[in-house]
Parts: structure tokens; sequence; C-alpha cells
């Protein structure tokens, strides 16, 4: 995904399915200078991961 559907999707009051690789991610933050994001991975709050938004991909899209 590009960094600017990462902000559209993290700014947004709707729910999205997205994933990084086969696993469900909460976008927390994204950077657009740097083009990443802080995600959730697996809705745990300890798992949290700053990842290339181009890794992330919108359940359903491709």
């Amino acid at each position: 995904m590009d960094t600017a559907r990462a902000m559209e999707i993290f700014n947004s009051e709707q729910t999205f399915k997205v994933k990084l690789d086969e696993d469900p991610v909460w976008i927390e933050n994204v950077d657009e200078s740097s083009g990443t994001a802080t995600v959730t991975i697996n809705n745990n709050p300890v798992n949290t991961k700053k990842v290339s938004c181009d890794q992330l991909v919108e359940a359903g899209q491709q």
C-alpha cells in the first residue's frame, strides 16, 4: 500500500482490514516523510513494529 492510503486508513473513522504478511495489523501511526507506519500485530499491544508502508496490504486489494 502506498503511504497516502495508509494515512487515509489511519485517519478514517471506519475500520479496514490490513495485513502485514499474513498477520492482521492495526495502524497506530504513519510517518509520511519516511513512508513508514507503526503497526500493532494480531491486536497484541506488546507486538508493535515500524514497517515500510509498501509492506502493508489492505484485505481484498493486491
